[in-house]
């Protein structure tokens, strides 16, 4: 039996299937089961209406599970502290109060490559690369995964660490998808410095696999990277735009435009009180040269990333194909 935080979004839509089709029994959390109908095609998963922020639940509903994997979590760019802090920080304690009550083979906790926040241009980053946290995000982040750590080292708990890269792929709409794939085919290709900032994407497919890998490889207390190659923007927008058959201009936008842009949607952002189009803290993804080493998890894992081109050749495919109610169609 499998325990599933965070199994309705974006990573939960490709990992249930994925799990159901391995043959095990999930239990998924979820605040609205209501909108997450897709969820009763899997005979194998049963749903649990619950949060995070629910220790008791949660201790109820851990019991009798040999693994949790806890993917749950907020991720925007723009938002309150307070909530980030609530759900990465103090709901990722709540999971390892409860995983810590009953005997477990695993727990693999999904962090976030981008805890690093600030790397080095000329630096290749492997799992031992210091993080500097920017942002509310990466902080939460952060402090989750060191709780983790440590509820390995002072209790015992099997506990690995995963830090995947830039999830994009099939049902995503947010973030790398967003940037890279649904901008481009609408005419919006933000092009910075012309293209020379390095990205870390991790195919949505490959992340499952990590995790699926983790299950029975890997090490306990450690922490692996799950991500593909590292790419130049310039390198994504020429192979999204191949794949995509899109010849829009890519204007060479100077770095400093960018954010004095983005300055001004935060100040329109206070006061209609919605995320801005670009957002400040996108900085720390987008102007940064993100050389991400996954060698570890490789060796470790046996995780075997896909090459950049054929994961955009489905994102794209999915774009193309896709209707708004959407959902993976392989059951259990």
């Amino acid at each position: 039996m499998i325990f599933v935080t965070g199994g309705t979004g974006f990573l939960g839509r490709h990992l249930i299937p994925a799990l159901c089709r391995d043959g095990h029994t999930i239990k998924v959390l979820t605040r609205t089961p209501e909108q997450h109908a897709w969820l009763n095609d899997y005979a194998r998963v049963s749903i649990v209406k619950g949060d995070l922020d629910n220790l008791d639940i949660l201790m109820e509903s851990v019991q009798g599970c040999d693994y949790i994997i806890h993917a749950g979590g907020l991720f925007r760019f723009w938002g309150d502290e307070a909530n980030f802090i609530r759900t990465n920080e103090q709901g990722t304690q709540n999971i390892l109060t409860a995983a810590s009550s009953i005997p477990l083979k695993r727990f693999i906790h999904i962090s976030t490559i981008a805890v690093i926040g600030h790397p080095h241009p000329t630096d290749v980053m492997d799992e031992t690369y210091p993080p500097t946290p920017t942002d509310p995000y990466q902080h939460s982040k952060l402090e989750g995964e060191r709780t983790a750590l440590r509820y390995h080292q002072e209790k015992n708990l099997p506990v690995i660490v995963l830090r995947p890269g830039a999830f994009y792929g099939e049902f995503g709409e947010y973030a790398f998808n967003r940037l890279f794939f649904r901008d481009p085919m609408r005419g919006i290709i933000m092009q910075m410095n012309r293209g020379r900032y390095i990205t870390f994407p991790a195919y949505i497919g490959d992340v499952v696999q990590g995790i699926t890998k983790t299950m029975t490889n890997g090490r306990e207390g450690e922490i692996y990277n799950i991500c593909g190659e590292c790419l130049t923007h310039k390198e994504v927008y020429d192979i999204v735009c191949k794949e995509a058959n899109l010849w829009y201009p890519r204007p060479p936008i100077p770095g400093w435009l960018g954010v004095n842009a983005s300055r001004f949607l935060e100040f329109v952002a206070k006061i209609t009180r919605r995320e801005p189009f670009w957002p400040l803290n996108l900085k720390s993804y987008v102007y940064n040269y993100w050389r991400v080493s996954n060698q570890k998890a490789q060796d470790e894992l046996g995780f075997i990333p896909t090459p950049f081109t054929e994961g955009a050749k489905r994102t794209i495919e999915w774009y193309g194909n896709r209707k708004p109610t959407d959902i993976p169609q392989t059951r259990c």
